[in-house]
């Protein structure tokens, strides 16, 4: 049974379509986390799938029940984080985790063993407000608070934005675990290289979905022949790159260029050859796979050309 069944959604903001005509499932069980930049229409998603918005068109099943008709039975067993903290900053940590599990008629004693792996980190700060709290102890609260009524269902807006690597680590290791429960988990992130832990990925751009598949099946998937380019000047480097017609695509990463060649004929010796010619100089390139990002890029260029197939 899938645990999300999402069938030609569409939701807009007056002339703005934040979702469009999206459809695909999320398997029961499964660590399967939304990827893309902000303004992708992943919060909007979440907020379908988790009954606080209607969908103009389209239909999205938790579990089987209806979003719209349904709404009141999967609030029951969905826990949400949304992306922007929404706790109370008077409150202590045990005064909210407390207050929340009243909303759903339970106790911090009830399901302490779903919340342990992560509230145990919190307990000796239990006294203390939560607008003290350092952003880490923030989103260990919120989750603990999402989990206290044991859902079926863990859904989380962009989790770990603005939080420190070791918490980043932390949280995605908690993931782990809980979905080793049997717990069915989406989870959104604009970090690409935190796609890799996830069971699948569905990368998103301007509302729609344009890939969706397991993540070593979207690496191994990457078409076309892959360089790493650098020079002292890159932004000729990028600009000499993206006037050859036998380029595909070409975008600075950290000190050097990634390059996408059209065709399999037009090589490393080629390219340095092509470079050397138009007197840029310190040029260095090597062969590499692709990751998360390029995948992600070569997606929104398909997408883009099957949108435009005239251009």
């Amino acid at each position: 049974m899938a645990s999300i069944e999402i069938n030609g959604v569409n939701k807009s903001y007056g002339e703005v379509t934040a979702v469009r005509n999206t459809s695909f499932i999320v398997p029961e069980n499964c660590l399967f986390g939304l990827i893309g930049p902000d303004g992708a229409g992943k919060t909007t998603l979440f907020r379908l799938i988790t009954t606080l918005l209607i969908p103009e068109k389209g239909t999205i099943l938790v579990f089987g029940y209806d979003t719209i008709k349904d709404y009141r039975a999967i609030r029951l067993f969905t826990g949400y984080m949304p992306g922007r903290f929404s706790l109370y900053p008077d409150l202590t940590v045990a005064e909210n985790l407390s207050f929340y599990a009243t909303i759903f008629s339970t106790s911090i004693q009830q399901h302490y063993s779903v919340i342990e792996p992560v509230y145990s980190l919190l307990e000796p700060f239990r006294d203390r407000l939560v607008r003290n709290l350092s952003g880490g102890m923030k989103q260990k609260l919120a989750l603990s608070c999402a989990l206290i009524h044991n859902p079926k269902l863990l859904v989380l807006d962009e989790p770990t934005t603005g939080v420190d690597a070791v918490s980043r680590k932390e949280f995605w290791d908690t993931l782990r675990v809980l979905k080793e429960t049997g717990m069915s988990i989406l989870v959104s992130t604009p970090y690409m290289d935190e796609a890799a832990r996830c069971d699948r990925i569905a990368m998103m751009q301007q509302g729609e979905i344009m890939v969706n598949d397991t993540p070593d099946k979207i690496l191994s998937e990457f078409s076309k022949p892959l360089f790493e380019v650098k020079s002292n000047d890159r932004f000729s480097l990028l600009q000499a790159l993206r006037s050859m017609q036998e380029v595909k695509s070409a975008y600075l990463f950290g000190r050097s260029v990634h390059v996408t060649m059209e065709s399999e004929k037009t090589g490393l010796e080629w390219l340095l050859t092509r470079l050397e010619s138009l007197a840029l100089t310190s040029i260095e390139i090597s062969t590499i796979s692709a990751d998360f990002e390029d995948c992600f890029i070569e997606a929104v260029e398909n997408n883009h050309a099957n949108s435009n197939p005239h251009e």
